[in-house]
């Protein structure tokens, strides 16, 4: 596997910009996506076979690796587990991405269309869109249902697009992001995973690097003038969001799927101090954005050591 897991982070510090350097970094980002963005309908290779040689993500990060259960299981089992678990991945971006997209859109409405942050925000919900379809096209060719987060979570976070906003929504879509970024960074590189996911994966990274650079500044500017309270108030929205992005990535269905003891399984992945170690290596450079935005509060920490992100 690839030595990825600490993705390098952007240092920039919150120098109080104005308008006019805002509007130059979402042109920039207007520029990038121009030079370099994917349609996934022509780069995918979605003709070709499923090969059950192929995982479908690095075995490392699979829910069971390093456990007693692991052990067990043939090569052929533990292929079937990680193409499970990368489709319900997907699923659970694909669910995110649409509260994403629903924020971005009611924060943008009715602005002024001619800045280039409000264009940068459709540009991104436009590769939000297509990301969500490849996923789903790519979950169903892994040979996986159709994994949803449990019907409560799925409630909270129609109530978190509808009334998250501001920092709050920027922060919470930064999370999403790069707990993602850092784990398809591994996957992209990594041989043993089919091909058309390497690819979905590499599509996903390059696209994705703009989306939270944007989700990074809007976060800053947004908290530049904001009171403790206030901080406080949106620190742990943002991390009781984190928390059930987290823990919703991977379902529990996806044993049973699998064809594994779906007792055994859930029971050992809850104690698997490998893939905890894995999400807080993962996490370190999220976290140390999250401290420099004040958003790291002794309440949010809670939230986060839960969810095995810090």
């Amino acid at each position: 596997m690839s030595s990825s897991t600490v993705r390098p982070e952007n240092q920039e510090q919150d120098r109080g910009r104005d308008p006019l350097a805002e509007q130059d970094v979402a042109r920039r980002l207007l520029d990038s996506a121009a030079k370099l963005s994917y349609d996934p309908t022509t780069e995918v290779d979605w003709e070709t076979p499923l090969d059950p040689e192929h995982h479908g993500a690095s075995p490392e990060w699979s829910t069971l690796y390093a456990t007693a259960y692991w052990n067990e299981l043939t090569e052929a089992q533990r292929k079937a587990l990680t193409r499970q678990e990368a489709a319900s991945v997907a699923s659970t971006g694909i669910w995110f991405e649409m509260i994403l997209q629903q924020m971005v859109l009611r924060d943008m409405y009715a602005k002024d269309p001619t800045d280039p942050r409000f264009q940068w925000a459709l540009t991104e919900i436009a590769d939000e869109c297509r990301h969500s379809i490849m996923f789903a096209r790519g979950a169903a060719k892994l040979g996986a249902p159709a994994y949803r987060p449990r019907r409560p979570v799925v409630e909270l976070g129609r109530a978190f697009k509808t009334l998250a906003f501001g920092e709050a929504a920027y922060a919470a879509i930064l999370v999403a992001e790069e707990v993602l970024d850092v784990m398809q960074r591994d996957w992209m590189r990594d041989e043993r995973v089919a091909p058309f996911v390497r690819t979905i994966n590499n599509i996903h990274v390059v696209e994705e690097s703009r989306h939270m650079k944007f989700a990074r500044d809007e976060t800053r500017k947004r908290l530049r003038d904001a009171g403790a309270v206030r901080r406080q108030f949106n620190a742990i929205v943002v991390a009781i969001a984190s928390y059930y992005i987290v823990t919703s990535m991977v379902n529990r269905d996806v044993y049973a799927n699998a064809g594994l003891d779906p007792v055994r399984a859930r029971a050992e992945a809850r104690v698997n101090e490998h893939h905890k170690s894995l999400m807080r290596s993962s996490c370190s450079g999220l976290m140390e954005f999250l401290a420099s935005a004040r958003l790291l509060t002794k309440p949010a920490l809670f939230f986060y050591k839960r969810a095995s992100l810090i």
